[in-house]
């Protein structure tokens, strides 16, 4: 029997605020264990949480990025359960009014169509804290208890870990050019449970669902969703049952593993919070947000391919905020869009990360100064991607390196009339290909000239010079 993979996502994303969502601890990744808590965030009796503003209005710039209607009434909960890393015994949440409802995003489906995913909420939450096993030991962090967070949780509307992937990837480029959250996913701010299920092609009953937990890589959530799909194909085919519950995958192995039977909304007993008030935002309020909504990526992708970018070039560079701010940069400077988005895309994003650019030595100033000197013939491209190469490693200005390294092009009209007529005359057979019609024989004479003149001859003026010589 053909089976069909459905899968639901649930993102949990770190806002970008500057403190904790119920106190005024640092929301700040690494530090000493336990270094940003206060009693409020252990979860001590008698403390009050008080609601940080910025946490609503990130949550609810998440929910216009991502096409939802925004609640203007809404309310925390308790989700009530306990875990070695939660302190109070319970989380605060939202079930059952959420900040953000009925959202959309629409991804490339396997069939290259494209495809709507339905968005069923955005709730803001509190994280919990994080258990280090040491020495033989485990000891509760609490550093990450009580960051803001929001989970978005989406309908069973994917039908394989690659559209599963292309979501994710997609979302995450949305959320960090809203401003929403930096989404680092080695730290943890942007982590993914699958929900998965398979069921006969055809039909449209939903098979036991099982869920994935806490996959903070893109590369993890695919190879564990195509996994736990093959997974349930065998369980059934050999006879089995399947049975709701959650799952941990291990990376290293490439397998999952059982946790605990997976529990449904009443297990966790939500009520309202008695400490905190609903949520009440007017028109105004959203409004004003929308009006300060940045350039999102599909918008940004029109821009590029309009200013002259390849469409794939301009993909790729509207995925990464880093590298779309580079680009802006080097753009402004070169006035050259389609090289300068070739360049990132090419050569950079061979030697580093296009969403971080962790380490980069030189501003987008420097890569628009690269690019306009090789469009005004002062550099061959080859020189180019040199220099950026060089930059990328050493830094330094690129005036400065191409006169180090002795990159500048020959653009002397004479001196290159006079290697190519050398050029000529070692070589009689070229010449006669030439004259014959063999226009592959001029790439010869091309290529011997730049060999003669270590690539720094003009291109152009190579060829043109040849025409001249032979009269073509």
């Amino acid at each position: 029997m053909k089976y069909e993979t459905v899968i639901g996502l649930e993102i949990h994303c770190e806002l970008k605020t500057s403190s904790k969502i119920f106190c005024s601890c640092k929301n700040e990744f690494g530090g000493e264990e336990n270094e940003h808590t206060c009693p409020g965030c252990l979860g001590m009796p008698g403390i009050l949480p008080v609601l940080n503003e910025k946490a609503v209005e990130l949550a609810v710039r998440a929910g216009i990025a991502l096409n939802c209607t925004i609640q203007r009434a809404s309310q925390f909960d308790r989700k009530n359960y306990f875990y070695a890393d939660l302190s109070k015994g319970y989380q605060i949440s939202q079930y059952f009014h959420p900040i953000c409802t009925d959202g959309w995003l629409d991804i490339p489906s396997d069939s290259g169509e494209q495809k709507r995913v339905r968005i069923a909420r955005i709730h803001i939450e509190e994280d919990a804290g994080k258990i280090v096993h040491k020495n033989g030991m485990s000891y509760l962090d609490d550093n990450r208890s009580s960051l803001p967070l929001i989970e978005i949780v989406t309908m069973p509307d994917m039908r394989s870990p690659a559209e599963a992937e292309r979501f994710a990837r997609k979302a995450r480029a949305i959320l960090k050019a809203a401003g929403v959250s930096d989404c680092r996913m080695q730290e943890g701010s942007l982590r993914f449970d699958v929900n998965l299920s398979i069921m006969p092609q055809g039909s449209t009953v939903l098979g036991t669902r099982t869920e994935m937990k806490n996959l903070n890589s893109f590369r993890s959530l695919a190879r564990a969703a195509e996994n736990e799909s093959a997974r349930h194909q065998s369980v059934l085919e050999g006879g089995g049952s399947l049975f709701q519950e959650t799952r941990r995958w291990d990376d290293e192995k490439g397998m999952s593993f059982g946790m605990r039977s997976k529990e449904n909304a009443q297990d966790y007993r939500y009520f309202p919070d008695p400490d905190l008030t609903p949520i009440e935002l007017d028109d105004a309020y959203i409004e004003n947000i929308k009006l300060s909504m940045p350039e999102l990526p599909e918008a940004k992708m029109q821009r590029y391919i309009g200013l002259g970018a390849s469409e794939k070039d301009a993909e790729m560079l509207s995925e990464a905020l880093e590298a779309s701010e580079l680009f802006e940069g080097a753009y402004a400077e070169s006035g050259n869009a389609k090289l300068t988005a070739s360049l990132i895309t090419g050569d950079i994003a061979a030697k580093v990360r296009l969403d971080s650019l962790e380490g980069i030595k030189f501003t987008p100033s420097d890569l628009g100064r690269v690019v306009k000197m090789s469009e005004k013939g002062e550099i061959s491209l080859s020189a180019a991607r040199k220099t950026i190469a060089e930059m990328i490693e050493y830094g330094g200005s690129p005036d400065e390196i191409v006169k180090r390294l002795g990159l500048s092009q020959i653009s002397d009209e004479s001196a290159i009339r006079q290697i190519v007529s050398e050029v000529l005359e070692a070589n009689p057979k070229s010449v006669a290909d030439i004259k014959s019609g063999k226009s592959k024989a001029i790439g010869f004479i091309v290529g011997q000239a730049m060999k003669i003149s270590k690539g720094a001859a003009n291109p152009a003026l190579v060829n043109r010079i040849i025409a001249e010589i032979l009269e073509l």
